[in-house]
């Protein structure tokens, strides 16, 4: 899903679309996560600690990484 860039006010932002917002059940005032990585900008729902979640989805890439080949086995 592509989405733009606005200016809105003296800021910068992107709207979602209604059917996201939805879905997440979210409204004006919600507080999302932003996860900033090289090459890739990523929202989360904001249900627990940025810092606590970061560090479950590194335990899970290592896992992922030395896990692959069996993985992709499995996938098939």
């Amino acid at each position: 899903m592509n989405v733009t860039i606005r200016k809105i006010g003296n800021s910068e932002g992107v709207i979602l679309p209604k059917e996201v917002l939805e879905r997440h059940n979210l409204r004006a005032g919600d507080t999302l996560h932003l996860v900033d990585e090289p090459n890739e900008l990523r929202l989360r729902l904001h249900s627990e600690d940025p810092e606590e979640f970061e560090r479950k989805m590194k335990v899970a890439r290592e896992r992922m990484k030395k896990y692959e080949r069996a993985y992709r086995v499995l996938a098939q």
